[in-house]
């Protein structure tokens, strides 16, 4: 297996359209900001090749960042597939978070077998305010587990997201980010100067293209 670089991940991701770019005609994402980027990491795991590389740059990520990781934890939906092949390759328990509570049976919110005080890692697939994973952290805190880190494939590399993550006081690292991701966009003519230019104004000031 090639080593995972930063570069290589944004190239899978742009190759299998698991990020698509349209400065010219921004996308809505579901919390209603427009955004001339849109990320579907789910699109990974069709790919073998992609998922060994992401699932290898994971595992890097977490014997570098959190040697002592005691358990893998996935985000619900698209962080289980993910954790599923890290833990494997790391020999380690997994358990994955749903985004709420079962309304039925014994309304577990976690799934799988997490003990006090275990030291947790959590992957999710992407990053971009944060606050959809830091709900999950806060579920495994609440079983008192020690969450010690997240990692993730992608992050959009907002200023939200760094502030979250710092009030929480809980690191977190992906194996590729936006600027990552654009830098190769125009090295393979995904997009032109002028685009880019857009792709990095929209970085410095996501909310003026909500009013247009």
């Amino acid at each position: 297996m090639e080593e995972t670089s930063m570069k290589q991940v944004a190239a899978d991701l742009l190759k299998i359209k698991a990020v698509s770019l349209s400065p010219q005609q921004p996308f809505t994402w579901a919390s209603g900001i427009k955004s001339p980027i849109y990320c579907d990491n789910r699109l990974t795991i069709s790919y073998p090749l992609i998922r060994q590389r992401i699932a290898s740059g994971l595992t890097a990520l977490i014997k570098q960042s959190f040697p002592e990781a005691e358990v893998i934890a996935g985000t619900a939906t698209a962080g289980i597939p993910h954790a599923a092949w890290v833990a494997d390759r790391l020999n380690l328990p997994m358990v994955y978070v749903r985004s709420k509570p079962k309304d039925h049976g014994q309304g577990h919110q976690i799934e799988g077998v997490l003990r006090p005080g275990q030291k947790t890692v959590l992957i999710d697939d992407l990053i971009s305010t944060g606050g959809s994973v830091l709900k999950a952290v806060t579920a495994a805190q609440k079983e008192q587990a020690k969450v010690i880190g997240v990692v993730g494939i992608f992050s959009y590399q907002l200023s939200a997201a760094k502030q979250n993550f710092a009030a929480a006081q809980i690191p977190f690292f992906t194996l590729t980010n936006y600027h990552e991701l654009i830098e190769v966009a125009k090295q393979e003519k995904y997009i032109d100067e002028q685009e880019l230019k857009l792709l990095y104004a929209w970085h410095q000031d996501p909310t003026d293209w909500q009013q247009s």
